[in-house]
């Protein structure tokens, strides 16, 4: 099991991420929800991280490089097919989606 979980609101207009940490069978929020584009959610995760010397380096890209990827996929979204978000639970199967319109 993963020691951390990106959590992600799906909106029409915007997504947003969170992170969690889980401990054993136990999640705590460790972020609030970044929302792109209103804000640069990527750059607002990469400061929180280099800030939390906690967590590693490595485990700090990998969480950059997954809300990359989601955001990416999330701007190729077809606006007229709400079943995106369905495509994205299968793509994405680390992360949750907790969240949609």
């Amino acid at each position: 099991m993963e020691k951390f979980l990106l959590k992600f609101l799906w909106l029409d207009k915007s997504i947003a991420v969170a992170l969690d940490q889980r401990v054993e069978d136990k999640v705590t929020p460790l972020t609030e929800y970044y929302f792109w584009p209103q804000k640069d959610a990527w750059d607002l995760m990469k400061i929180y991280l280099e800030k939390t010397t906690w967590i590693s380096q490595t485990e700090s890209i990998s969480l950059l490089n997954k809300i990359t990827e989601v955001i990416n996929f999330w701007q190729e979204k077809d606006l007229t097919n709400k079943k995106d978000i369905h495509k994205a639970r299968i793509f994405f199967k680390d992360v949750q989606f907790i969240g949609y319109d």
